[in-house]
């Protein structure tokens, strides 16, 4: 499964009495597929996918591929040790889910060989495709990432590092493998608030990227990623300014704040999200005010653009 275009990774609400809340979560959903993203990533980094139950999480999966019905394609978070990730995998697969989202180890850290078999050992649970999140512990060397290949089900790369270099190599080494699979192999840009490095990725060849803003302010988003594929430089430019470098510089107040300011974004907008579960802490009131005047002024800039 090799996906291609703006990806949307949708929040998991939780009620007052901290329960989740699966009609908010329904809603969020058809809000996230009228938007017209590549693929709903369900249960990961956003959706909080360490805070969630097994129950929680089968609720989560399942529910995403109802309301998805076939439209797009649901790809669900897993990870934890070898054994939990498989569990996690093998529940996605009876939920319906289509693909999979490998989240690093729990804690450990390892080689890049000894990380090849833990992406092995989970593979082993399910037929379902994988993406590997390399990001943290789970760092992939090129030799590694060609190993990848001999595993039929791992179909791509997610990036959360950010080190524009060292994922050239882990293309490059796979394209130019040799390998029957090297063509179609994926690759896409996960780091937090990627319309940042958008561009920079684009020239090694990851065009495909997640958006949390996706999830609060699609219309700034999905102008972003038309602007980009357009060359549209002026908008590209206006928006970076504007929105994304603001928003990013609130989203480093506090660590966390990859989840919790979108979270907020999401309640500014009228979805009941909810709070988020320890230990990530809520964006402050002070913090969520400054937010709602990013997004005013992301708008305001989008308003003077023709994108």
């Amino acid at each position: 499964m090799r996906l291609q275009g703006l990806l949307s990774f949708p929040l998991t609400p939780f009620t007052t009495d901290d329960k989740v809340d699966l009609a908010v979560f329904a809603d969020h959903l058809e809000q996230q597929i009228a938007a017209g993203p590549a693929g709903l990533f369900v249960a990961c980094g956003t959706g909080e996918f360490t805070a969630l139950s097994a129950d929680e999480y089968r609720d989560v999966v399942a529910t995403a591929v109802r309301v998805a019905d076939g439209r797009l394609p649901v790809v669900a978070g897993c990870g934890g040790g070898p054994r939990m990730a498989g569990e996690f995998a093998a529940t996605a697969a009876e939920c319906g889910a289509d693909g999979l989202l490998l989240l690093p180890p729990y804690l450990i850290s390892s080689t890049p060989a000894g990380l090849l078999e833990h992406i092995r050992y989970v593979a082993a649970a399910t037929a379902l495709p994988i993406t590997v999140y390399q990001r943290a512990n789970a760092v992939l060397d090129e030799a590694a990432a060609v190993g990848l290949l001999d595993i039929p089900t791992v179909t791509g790369i997610k990036d959360g590092r950010g080190d524009v270099d060292a994922m050239l190599r882990l293309v490059t080494a796979i394209r130019t493998s040799g390998h029957p699979r090297a063509a179609e192999f994926g690759f896409l840009n996960g780091l937090p608030t990627a319309e940042l490095s958008v561009q920079a990725y684009e020239a090694i060849g990851v065009a495909c990227y997640s958006s949390a803003v996706l999830c609060f302010a699609p219309d700034i988003a999905t102008a972003f990623h038309r602007a980009v594929r357009a060359g549209n430089t002026e908008a590209v430019q206006a928006l970076l300014a504007e929105f994304y470098l603001p928003f990013v510089a609130l989203r480093d107040a506090a660590p966390g704040y990859a989840v919790s300011l979108v979270k907020a974004g999401a309640r500014l907008a009228g979805l009941a999200v909810g709070h988020v579960r320890p230990p990530l802490v809520d964006a402050s009131p002070e913090h969520e005010l400054l937010l709602a005047g990013i997004i005013a002024r992301g708008r305001a800039a989008l308003a003077a653009l023709e994108v």
